[in-house]
């Protein structure tokens, strides 16, 4: 059985060191079995052939070797939610902290267009997104083993009674929806306050916004349910779960921004234009209406999430 020598071998080559003698006669026992039950049946002795299907059945060496001795994951099943959790906390947060560079990098006076402004986010959070990954995934996978046993022994101390209530589907919170959420609230507090707050408290030079002074004033009325939203995006962040409160206070959120983003869009025009180097291709006055048809559409989402948000709460209420 010159063939089942060789097989053996090559599985016993795919396995850790200290395992390969152990599993190697319990494998060429198994195979002999299945041989010498073939060969009664028969009432004959096998052929070379014969053996090689038996061998060809039971599929490639190093497939038998994963089934004795499966390869372990980088990172250990059971700390697999903690990883992914983790992953999109901290790629969320470099989401957020992307926008803030781009952003202010933008308001200080940086000659870049919005293309140019889109691409350094995409660019920059690449890059940042990067080395994120590559250091949570090397910090899970070179995590000390008693820490990995602890986490083990912390799961098996739940209690059934801290389970949250039964609910929807639609009550569990994505966790990009609340990043998105939060990138929003930042990138509009920052072209809203930072020309004010480089020009009263930085002692720098004053810097131009990008809105006109109705606009401007608008919106500086409008910052404090810019900052309940931050508000309620970082309870959403804690709980996960929407629940009357949360939902009321988000209710409140989008119904200001309709209400904002519709004041805008009828009331005078909304940015300060620089057209000394495009007049002559686009009329000041076809981008300002451009601007404000934006605005009703771009209304039309946080309408939409009143909308739902009320009908979440009469199905709660039920």
């Amino acid at each position: 059985m010159e063939l089942v020598k060789r097989y053996v071998a090559a599985v016993q080559r795919e396995l850790p060191e200290q395992k390969r003698q152990e599993i190697g006669r319990e494998l060429q026992a198994n195979i002999m079995d299945q041989l010498d039950a073939l060969a009664e049946q028969q009432g004959t002795a096998l052929s070379e052939q014969q053996v090689a299907d038996v061998l060809k059945k039971m599929g490639p060496p190093q497939h038998v070797a994963r089934q004795f001795s499966p390869i372990q994951p980088l990172i250990p099943a059971h700390l697999m939610p903690l990883y992914k959790y983790t992953m999109y906390m901290v790629l969320g947060v470099l989401f957020v902290l992307q926008i803030v560079f781009m952003t202010s990098h933008w308001l200080t006076g940086s000659d870049f267009g919005p293309i140019s402004f889109v691409l350094g986010i995409a660019s920059g959070f690449i890059e940042d997104a990067i080395f994120g990954f590559t250091a949570i995934t090397l910090g899970f996978a070179l995590m000390p083993a008693n820490t990995r046993s602890g986490q083990r022994k912390s799961a098996n101390q739940w209690q059934p009674a801290d389970l949250p209530p039964v609910g929807a589907g639609w009550q569990h919170i994505s966790l990009s929806d609340v990043f998105t959420d939060l990138a929003t609230y930042t990138f509009l507090l920052l072209i809203i306050w930072f020309p004010l707050w480089q020009q009263l408290f930085a002692g720098g030079e004053p810097v131009s916004s990008v809105f006109t002074q109705q606009s401007l004033q608008l919106l500086i009325w409008f910052s404090p349910f810019i900052v309940l939203g931050v508000l309620s995006s970082l309870w959403q962040l804690q709980r996960r779960l929407w629940s009357r409160p949360m939902l009321s206070l988000n209710l409140i959120v989008n119904l200001a921004f309709v209400i904002i983003l519709v004041l805008l869009a009828t009331l005078g025009p909304v940015l300060q234009l620089d057209t000394a180097n495009w007049s002559g291709y686009f009329s000041p006055e076809a981008v300002q209406q451009a601007v404000k048809r934006g605005l009703l559409i771009t209304s039309l989402i946080p309408g939409y999430e009143v909308i739902r948000d009320i009908l979440r709460l009469r199905k709660l209420n039920k």
